[in-house]
C-alpha cells in the first residue's frame, strides 16, 4: 500500500517537472548502482550489473511503448527482420565484415562491446565466453507479446483461449532452439528432442552461412508473428486484431434501447 501511494503522489522538481515520491526515493540507489557498474564494468562479474540495468530498461520501454494493432506490429517486426539480416549478412559484402557483430563484440575498439545486450557466461562450455542477446531481440517481440496480453485482458480470454500464452511459448521455444554455435545462443539447462533438432539445424545453417553469426530475429519473428497470425485467422479474430487492436464490444446504449423495446412489446 505504501509503494502504491508513493507511486501515485507527485512533487514538482525543477527541470524535471512532476516526479513521484517513489521515484525520488529509489533514484539515489539506481544512480549509485549504475556508477558502480561503470567503474567495475571490465571485471568478470560485471555482466550481472549489465543484465540488471538492461532488464530494467527493457521493462520501462515495454511499459511506455505500445503497438495499437497487429498491422503496426507486423510492419515493425518485418522491418526489424530485414534490418537484422542486412547488418549481419549483407553488410559483409559492402564492408568486408559484419558490422553488427563487430559493434556488439567490440572487436575493433578493445572494449567488450556496447552494453546494449544481455550476457550470460557459458559456465559449462570448455571454450568459455558468453551467450549474448541484443535488447532489440527482446524488445521488439516483447511489444507484440505485450499487445497479446492487453488484448486477452480486454477480451476476458483465459490462458488457453487467449494469445499471450501461445506467443510466449513460441518466443521461448525459438530461444531454446537458437543455434548454439551461432552469435545469439541462449542454452537450456538440459537437452530435449527440440534442442537436438535445433542443433542439427544449427550445423546445417553454419555450413551454409560459412560460420557467420546469425541474427536472432531471423528465427524469432517467424515463430512469434507467425503463431499470432495463424491463431488469429483460425479463431476469426484476425480482422479485428489487424485493424482495431481491441476486442469488439456491444454498445451499452444500444443494449439499453433493445431492452426497453423488448419490455414494451411484452
Amino acid at each position: 500500500m505504501w509503494f502504491k501511494n508513493a507511486g501515485e503522489a507527485f512533487i514538482k522538481v525543477p527541470f524535471f517537472g512532476a516526479v513521484s515520491y517513489l521515484t525520488l526515493a529509489v533514484s539515489p540507489f539506481c544512480i549509485t548502482f549504475a556508477i558502480v557498474w561503470a567503474v567495475y564494468r571490465n571485471f568478470s562479474f560485471a555482466w550481472i550489473g549489465q543484465d540488471i540495468l538492461g532488464i530494467a530498461l527493457i521493462i520501462t520501454v515495454l511499459q511506455i511503448v505500445h503497438i495499437p494493432n497487429l498491422k503496426v506490429g507486423t510492419v515493425l517486426l518485418s522491418c526489424a527482420f530485414l534490418y537484422d539480416i542486412f547488418w549481419v549478412f549483407i553488410s559483409t559484402k559492402l564492408f568486408h565484415e559484419s558490422v553488427m557483430i563487430v559493434v556488439a563484440r567490440g572487436d575493433k575498439s578493445g572494449e567488450d562491446g556496447i552494453p546494449m545486450l544481455l550476457k550470460i557466461p557459458r559456465m559449462f562450455d570448455p571454450w568459455g565466453g558468453y551467450s549474448i542477446i541484443g535488447f532489440g531481440d527482446i524488445l521488439l517481440p516483447g511489444l507484440l507479446i505485450a499487445f497479446s496480453l492487453r488484448y486477452d485482458w480486454l477480451a476476458k480470454k483465459n490462458i488457453q483461449t487467449g494469445y499471450f500464452l501461445w506467443a510466449m511459448f513460441a518466443y521461448g521455444l525459438v530461444l531454446s532452439l537458437l543455434p548454439s554455435a551461432g552469435f545469439f545462443p541462449l542454452r537450456m539447462p538440459h537437452f530435449s528432442y527440440f534442442e537436438l533438432a535445433g542443433l542439427l539445424i544449427t550445423y546445417v545453417a553454419l555450413n551454409l552461412m560459412d560460420g557467420h553469426g546469425q541474427p536472432a530475429l531471423l528465427y524469432i519473428v517467424p515463430f512469434t508473428l507467425g503463431t499470432f497470425l495463424t491463431l488469429g485467422r483460425k479463431r476469426g479474430d484476425l480482422k479485428n486484431l489487424w485493424t482495431r487492436g481491441v476486442p469488439e464490444r456491444p454498445c451499452p446504449h444500444a443494449q439499453d434501447e433493445h431492452s426497453q423495446e423488448f419490455n414494451e412489446e411484452k
